[in-house]
Formats: C-alpha cells, sequence, structure tokens
C-alpha cells in the first residue's frame, strides 16, 4: 500500500462533504418530522445485533448484504445492519410489546458489503416506516400516502409509484401445483423478463392448459389500471388471485382521488421482496434513475420469527439515491462574520443573532464565504452588508 493509498475509501463507500450533508440531513429532519404528525414514533436500533435476530425474515438477499463479525465478548456473531426493517419488528414485538396499532418510523444509515447496483453506494442512508397491527387495507392506503407525501418533500418533479401483489403469483403457483424449488425457477424467470424461457419452462413443468395460460399472461399484465380489470376477468375461476386484484383496485381508486398528479404503474408480475412479504408491494423512481428510491410492503409472517406474529406494513426510502439525483438544495452556507473585539455587547449580539439561527463566524469577512458583518454602529452592534 502507497502512502497515498492510506486515504483512499473502498469501493462504494463515500464520505458526505458539507454541500450535500447540509441538505441530506434537512431532508431527514422533514421527513421525520412529517411521520410524527402521521403519528409515528421515531425509534433508533443499534447499527449491529446477534444475527440470530438480524437475518431472520427477510430471506436470503439481505443475509449475503451483511457484513458479520465476531463478538469478543461472547464469541457468538454479529451483524451490521443492511436493513432496519427486522429490528423495527424485533422492536415492536419485544421492546415494545405494543397491543393494537404501533406506528415506528426511523433514520439511519445501513452497510450492504456489496452495491445493490453499479451506481448505489454501499453505505446509504434509510429514512422509513413501519406499521404494524392493522391486517386492514387502511394501513396499506396510509403508507403508500405517506411514501408519495414522503417524494413531495424530497422535491420530486414527478411523482411515480409501482405496484404489485405477491398473493397474485402465490395463487398461480398453486393452481399450477408449483413445488418450492419451481416457484424460485419461475420467481427468477419472472424477474428477468425472459419471456421466451418462461413459455419453454411453463410448456415442461405446467400441464394444467388453464393454469398455463395464466402464468404465461402474468408477464404481460402491467400497465395503468385497466390492467386490474383485465386480470380480474382472466382469474375469475382463482379466488385468491381476485382477491389481491380487488385490494389493488381499491388502493388504486383512494389513491387517484388522494394524488391525481401522481402516476401509478401496476406490474402483477412484480415480485421484488416475494420471499418475505405477503401482499401489496410498491416501489418509488425517479426519472434519470434507474433503481427505485424507496420501496416497500406488506409482510406479515416477519414477527412469527420473535415470537409475536404481528400484521405489518412500512417502507423505506434512500435518501442518498435522492441527493444523487441533484433535487436537494442547501441553504445559504453564507455567514455573518464578527472580528473579535472582547466587548461583552459584541457577545450578547452575536448570541442573540445564533438563537435566531443565524451562522455567525469569529473572522474578518475576507477569510470566510461572508456578505454580511456585526459591527458597531453608534452605540450598537448590528448586521451590516460588506
Amino acid at each position: 500500500m502507497t502512502y497515498a493509498d492510506r486515504w483512499l475509501l473502498p469501493d462504494g463507500v463515500e464520505e458526505i462533504l458539507p454541500a450535500e450533508a447540509k441538505p441530506i440531513e434537512l431532508l431527514r429532519r422533514q421527513l421525520l418530522d412529517l411521520y410524527a404528525t402521521w403519528g409515528y414514533d421515531l425509534v433508533i436500533p443499534p447499527l449491529l445485533e446477534y444475527t440470530d435476530s438480524l437475518l431472520i425474515g427477510l430471506g436470503r438477499d439481505v443475509d449475503l448484504l451483511t457484513f458479520k463479525v465476531t463478538d469478543q465478548l461472547t464469541g457468538r456473531t454479529l451483524g451490521i445492519r443492511a436493513d432496519i426493517t427486522p429490528q423495527t419488528a424485533r422492536i415492536d414485538a419485544h421492546s415494545m410489546a405494543a397491543k393494537g396499532a404501533n406506528r415506528l418510523c426511523y433514520a439511519g444509515n445501513v452497510v450492504h458489503t456489496k452495491p445493490k447496483n453499479p451506481l448505489a453506494t454501499r453505505t446509504p442512508m434509510q429514512v422509513g416506516l413501519e406499521f404494524y397491527g392493522e391486517a386492514g387495507l387502511a394501513a396499506d392506503v396510509e403508507v403508500i400516502s405517506l411514501l408519495l407525501e414522503s417524494l413531495r418533500v424530497s422535491g420530486l418533479p414527478k411523482l411515480h409509484v409501482d405496484l404489485g401483489h405477491v398473493g397474485i403469483y402465490r395463487a398461480l403457483a398453486a393452481c399450477a401445483k408449483l413445488n418450492p424449488a419451481q416457484e424460485d425457477e419461475f420467481f427468477d424467470l419472472l424477474q428477468r423478463k425472459a419471456v421466451t424461457e418462461i413459455r419453454e419452462w411453463v410448456a415442461a413443468k405446467v400441464t394444467d392448459p388453464k393454469c398455463a395460460s395464466l402464468l404465461l399472461a402474468l408477464p404481460t399484465l402491467a400497465g395503468g389500471v385497466d390492467v386490474l380489470t383485465k386480470a380480474r376477468g382472466l382469474f375469475a375461476e382463482i379466488p385468491n388471485a381476485v382477491a389481491a386484484v380487488d385490494q389493488l383496485l381499491h388502493v388504486a381508486g383512494i389513491m387517484a382521488e388522494r394524488y391525481p398528479e401522481a402516476e401509478f404503474y401496476y406490474d402483477l408480475g412484480e415480485l421484488r421482496g416475494y420471499h418475505y412479504l405477503t401482499g401489496l408491494v410498491f416501489a418509488a423512481y425517479a426519472p434519470g434513475f434507474g433503481n427505485p428510491i424507496a420501496s416497500g410492503g406488506r409482510y406479515d409472517h416477519i414477527g412469527e420469527v420473535f415470537g409475536r406474529a404481528r400484521p405489518a406494513t412500512g417502507f423505506a426510502l434512500d435518501i442518498c439515491a435522492i441527493s444523487k439525483l441533484g433535487l436537494l438544495q442547501a441553504k445559504s452556507g453564507y455567514a455573518i462574520a464578527v472580528v473579535e473585539n472582547g466587548d461583552a455587547r459584541q457577545w450578547q449580539a452575536v448570541q442573540a443573532l445564533r438563537a435566531q439561527g443565524e451562522r455567525v463566524v469569529y473572522a474578518p469577512a475576507e477569510e470566510i464565504k461572508a456578505v454580511r458583518e456585526l459591527r458597531l454602529v453608534g452605540d450598537a452592534y448590528q448586521v451590516v452588508n460588506r
């Protein structure tokens, strides 16, 4: 290692300098304040904990993203969190053990063993919320509404959300009598939108013609709300699939009324988080950014691994991804300059300005970014332009 290399950061690990850090922190505060107005209480989970609780319930993907270390006190394996959702589930189940609805929100960095995509950081900042204890669609509507409110606060010029429902795929897989291994195989093909391979796979694995035709149709069921009406007709003989589509239709109606300016895209083959999500799934996208800047859904079974099954839905938003879009603008960093002269009145004037939120720096204006100065004018200290 050369002398210069000592100061290099690992690939995918970034430091955030003042020009970017200030608007990121401002957005973090605005989002948490927004969630508080909707009744969500802030929790601050630890950066690391035993993998026994950190890695259960969210599938193999999170396991692979998690750095693991040995606890020198106990010899047990610790994980540095790659996702905050399982931590809030543990808090709800054991640390709070709340009865009925429980709304929690959080903000903090997570660490990934590798970037989720070539342009992603390995240390993103997650801001999100989880709604526990409510199984009805009202909770899903609230969470999706808060996602859209979060996009507004973040300054996105266009609100775009994709919605799906993993219950549709599960119902079709049951119709086709797919075993777990086959479900995973078809899941992989569906995520890659490998239409030719899907046709070959279905022809080889599915004997029921009706179920086979529905599996083949699944990748094509994407678009506007009319897709839901079409899907409801196709799935008429599969009650569970119809019920899932009806949930999407219900949410679609409310969202169109609340957020007429938003764009909603319905993709019934979207299975993000399929291995742990149980109902509605959704993701938010921004122009110029190919990956979701926020994602979430319903995950009713995660509490079972903590010994307390609870209905749950929520989402996490990546502030660092929003910052990369150039949408966050810092307020002026220009300070008020003041040259120390030992006068007690000057100190009192400086403190009064700071109490008002002003940035006051003891230094000549020429040495800092200052267009204003604190000067003694007559018998009083006043802020004057340079």
